[in-house]
């Protein structure tokens, strides 16, 4: 069993069963989530019976390294992780800071990758890009792990072990983690019960405590999970991936789009607004021809008007199963300022670790699922 999947009252009930008091759990869930405890013998406060029942009766590790890559800027990391049922999932840590803080083009990758940050570094951020499934089911045709299809779901530690994961290498050189999405392999809410209880256990106060708000899912639409996630008042920020304004459009490239139309999608949205108060973020894959034109745009603009919303755009990642191309600089501003003129707040997300495949199920796909 992986100790990850356990939830403190669970771990609390199991030690009894142990015979062992209650507050050898808490011991254990602070080593767990304060200290980044990864095997029984860090645990120098427990019992040296009790570490070994530990390493008995669990796995702290619940996957192995098959390979990772960093990108020439050395300021993102891909790492591939092999479950023991042999199926592949993807991480990915990335960088952001002050352009003082950005080392230059060629640099040696370790240079600065994982030396310390200068003092004073302004609006740094480590932001990860995490799994929730081995593969996906949505088959987003531009996608490369929809191009894998669906393995399995991961567990609630699985999720969380993916953050603990670089946790413990940022914590190495005097970083933390800043931000988590749920961006990576998978739909989130296609594995709604175990992603949940993964967020909860990162956010626990007396554990992890990593902020709701500072945690981003994203979610090609599935309408009837928007619904109960909006019922739950989650302090998540919910991203939708939209990439194209007409249903006929959105098809070709998604076939959720067949299940849910963009209205339905769009009245969830209203509805998750009217229950958290919270602005909702729609993806863009910005697709050279496809959906990056100004006329593209407007329509998207009249689509979202009266929505607390927010539009993040980014060049397409491209991959081998999809013919389709990023849109140019130019005409991603262009779209970008479309879409503000008409009262549409929108951001151009910067691309990072195409070199290395950074694009979810990419380096999966290019190692073989």
């Amino acid at each position: 069993m992986l100790l990850y999947d356990l939830d403190l009252p669970s771990l609390t009930n199991l030690l009894a069963q142990w015979g062992e008091p209650a507050y050898r759990a808490r011991q254990i869930w602070e080593g767990l989530y304060l200290h980044l405890y990864d095997s029984p013998a860090q645990f120098t406060n427990l019992p040296i019976s009790l570490r070994a029942k530990l390493a008995e009766e669990f796995t702290f590790n619940p996957f192995t390294v098959k390979t990772f890559l960093d990108s020439s800027d050395g300021f993102t990391r891909k790492t591939l992780f092999q479950l023991p049922d042999g199926h592949l999932i993807e991480a990915v840590l990335m960088r952001y800071g002050d352009p003082a803080d950005m080392p230059p083009s060629g640099s040696p990758q370790n240079q600065r990758f994982w030396g310390e940050s200068p003092k004073g570094t302004r609006g740094a951020r480590r932001t990860l890009c995490i799994s929730t499934q081995a593969g996906c089911a949505m088959g987003c045709v531009f996608c490369a792990t929809g191009q894998l299809g669906f393995k399995r779901h991961l567990t609630s530690g699985e999720i969380v072990a993916q953050v603990l994961y670089y946790a413990r290498m940022l914590k190495d050189v005097n970083e933390s983690v800043t931000n988590i999405v749920l961006m990576g392999m998978g739909e989130p809410f296609h594995n709604y019960d175990n992603v949940m209880a993964a967020i909860d256990r990162l956010n626990d106060k007396d554990g992890y405590n990593f902020g709701a708000r500072r945690i981003t899912l994203s979610t090609v639409g599935l309408v009837p999970q928007i619904r109960r996630f909006a019922d739950e008042k989650r302090q998540v920020n919910l991203a939708i991936s939209l990439h194209a304004v007409e249903d006929d459009e959105r098809l070709a490239i998604m076939p959720v789009a067949k299940r849910y139309k963009i209205d339905e999608i769009l009245d969830a949205c209203r509805y998750y607004i009217a229950q958290t108060g919270r602005r909702v973020t729609f993806e863009w894959a910005l697709i050279s021809g496809v959906n990056d034109t100004p006329e593209v745009a407007a329509k998207l603009a009249a689509r979202l008007k009266g929505l607390l919303c927010h539009v993040n755009a980014i060049p397409l990642n491209p991959t081998a199963g999809y013919a389709g191309q990023a849109a140019s600089r130019q005409r991603a501003e262009r779209f970008k300022q479309t879409l503000e003129q008409a009262g549409i707040p929108c951001t151009i997300r910067m691309r990072r670790g195409i070199e290395i495949q950074a694009g979810c199920g990419q380096l999966a796909g290019a190692v073989g699922l």
